[in-house]
């Protein structure tokens, strides 16, 4: 194995970060006095195994490197609160604000507009327009997508493979979607795709494992043989499905799922991973050093190890995904065509 592919296919989460008397809140709390760090979600819970709970461990690792700072979040139960949850951390002094996801970026906007003085991070908030103390956190999802996909392509022997996907109202799950509905066609062209959208909004999309459930279950009886699972716990319930089917693969998203969704060991091949707490915990140096430059910030992506199922990606399916990821680094292949 090359060691560029090494490089790209360890790429692991890590977890328990220690955080200076860190502190936990889900409505509102008092913020510890120090240097604080505010961390909102979206809509999803902060143990959703995926999204928020990678950005949180980036803020508790953030908090962490900094003499004496502390970190809370606050979990956002309806989208109408984002403002509001926002400013409770700004009226407790917060010095750090994170705010998780595409629905909370107009609320941030206005938020640091308001408070020049608060740093801002955003995840998944695309930045217009430059704001001194405020850093969109974005990442490339097509790539993450586009190779997972490709392993999808080669792996499956149905020639069918599956996605279950949150609101196509979010840019970075649509961009998941194509980037793994195009991956699996370079590597196999005659592939047949079945991607299916939460039909409900910012508030039930990312929490439904319900209705992902089910709706891998379709795919699963339509023939699919390998399902992405990419919307919070909405994903982790169509994983979870798919690790009941004798013979079917998954795939993770945002962290390696394997050490968040144990449920899921039995099909689990691999995860596309977005690494959230590396760039929250970054950002989070900056800011605090005051060398945090307003706009945009790209982190990085990548595969997760395969596990258990090591034994089945062939030298000739690491080989050609050394290809991709060359590709798509330099910019030779386009994830979205």
């Amino acid at each position: 194995m090359a060691p560029m592919w090494r490089r790209s296919l360890a790429l692991l989460m890590v977890l328990g970060f220690v955080t200076a008397a860190a502190c936990s809140s889900d409505d509102g709390g008092e913020v510890s006095s120090g240097y604080t760090i505010g961390l909102v979600t979206d809509t999803g819970k902060v143990d959703d195994k995926s999204f928020n709970q990678s950005a949180w461990e980036g803020a508790k690792a953030g908090a962490g490197n900094i003499l004496g700072a502390t970190s809370s979040y606050i979990e956002t139960e309806e989208s109408k609160d984002y403002a509001n949850n926002i400013q409770l951390f700004v009226d407790d002094g917060a010095k750090i604000i994170v705010t998780v996801g595409f629905g909370l970026g107009e609320a941030t906007i206005e938020a640091a507009k308001a408070n020049p003085d608060v740093m801002f991070i955003g995840v998944d908030q695309w930045q217009n327009e430059a704001l001194p103390n405020l850093v969109g956190l974005m990442f490339p999802e097509a790539k993450a997508g586009f190779m997972a996909g490709a392993l999808a392509g080669m792996l499956t022997e149905t020639n069918i493979v599956g996605a279950v996907l949150g609101t196509d109202l979010v840019p970075p799950v649509v961009f998941f979607k194509e980037g793994w509905e195009n991956g699996a066609r370079y590597t196999n062209p005659g592939v047949e795709t079945i991607s299916t959208y939460h039909p409900g909004g910012l508030d039930v999309a990312f929490g439904d494992p319900e209705w992902g459930a089910t709706t891998a279950r379709q795919a699963l009886d339509q023939g699919a043989d390998v399902i992405f699972g990419a919307g919070g716990a909405t994903g982790n319930g169509a994983i979870i499905e798919v690790a009941g089917e004798a013979g079917a693969l998954c795939v993770g998203v945002d962290q390696d799922q394997w050490f968040t969704v144990p449920e899921a060991h039995a099909c689990l091949v691999t995860s596309a991973m977005k690494l959230i707490d590396e760039g929250v915990e970054l950002l989070i140096g900056q800011a605090y050093a005051g060398t945090m430059q307003g706009g945009n910030h790209f982190g990085g992506v990548g595969l997760a190890p395969f596990h258990d199922f090591d034994g089945i990606v062939t030298d000739d399916m690491r080989d050609a995904l050394a290809e991709i990821m060359a590709g798509l680094d330099d910019g030779s292949i386009n994830p979205m065509p």
